[in-house]
């Protein structure tokens, strides 16, 4: 399972945080690996589906010698009250270990899994870590994103598929809105503007906030904002729930797959939110 999770990741079929879990998200990204090579998209790895992923024949793990930047911090909690959070600088990671994982695409328990008896949190330590670099990225003509499948597509030159990517979409008080938008502005490490008025269940006698970026920003390191007025693509501060929960109508990715489609448009790049 973490053989097939890193090469559909480095493939730019990303199923979420490398877990060696076969879940729902994992199963998305086969079925889509293999409906772009034209094998039937069963959601299982067959002799066919490993045949071309196992072209890539880069190391599947690598060793990483943890730096003191990754180590160096602050480490604080994140308050869930939004007037506590705008009182901090930064909305960064709690832990050495969520950073690690971010940067490696993989779950911080999974992470610790791989390096048993070894802290993940002390300078000069060597790890062991998913490979998970991924080659340049092409130009996406467009960008779809599908509310049935859950996923966010980037198309190229000749409606090739550039990347995909599991996403949390919408919800029931919030659905996706669905139409023919276009990508106005790509913002790294954006601030987030809380109103309660905009979500259903926060108290609208509540104050506004204005909270710090970060990727414990609930819009994550990037903000692509729509057409669409208040509408985005944009990161997660939690990547596990990432397809597995319900967003207030906007398209939310992993942090590492929002930077890594970011590269891949600019303003102008047509968004198409479909059913």
């Amino acid at each position: 399972m973490v053989r097939a999770q890193i090469l559909l990741d480095r493939a730019r079929f990303s199923p979420g945080e490398v877990d060696g879990q076969f879940g729902e998200d994992l199963a998305v990204a086969i079925k889509g690996y293999q409906d772009s090579h034209g094998i039937k998209p069963t959601g299982a790895v067959d002799a066919e589906t490993w045949q071309l992923l196992n072209r890539d024949t880069a190391p599947i793990l690598s060793i990483y010698t943890i730096t003191p930047a990754d180590v160096k911090g602050p480490f604080l909690p994140i308050p869930k009250d939004a007037q506590e959070r705008a009182k901090m600088k930064w909305l960064g990671y709690e832990s050495a270990e969520d950073g690690l994982g971010e940067k490696f695409h993989v779950s911080p328990q999974y992470l610790a899994q791989l390096n048993p008896g070894k802290s993940l949190s002390t300078a000069g330590v060597q790890i062991i870590v998913p490979n998970v670099r991924r080659g340049p990225a092409g130009r996406a003509l467009r960008v779809t994103v599908s509310k049935s499948k859950r996923v966010v597509t980037a198309w190229g030159p000749g409606d090739k598929v550039l990347a995909q990517y599991p996403a949390t979409i919408g919800g029931p008080h919030d659905p996706l809105p669905i139409g023919s938008w276009k990508i106005v502005s790509v913002q790294n490490n954006p601030w987030f503007y809380y109103q309660p008025e905009r979500f259903w269940n926060a108290n609208p006698n509540e104050a506004t906030a204005k909270l710090p970026p970060g990727p414990r920003n609930p819009a994550g390191v990037v903000w692509m904002g729509l057409t669409k007025p208040h509408y985005g693509i944009h990161g997660a501060p939690e990547p596990g729930h990432v397809h597995h929960d319900q967003s207030y109508g906007c398209i939310r990715l992993t942090n590492w797959d929002v930077l890594d489609l970011s590269h891949m448009v600019r303003a102008g790049t047509p968004a198409i939110l479909e059913e």
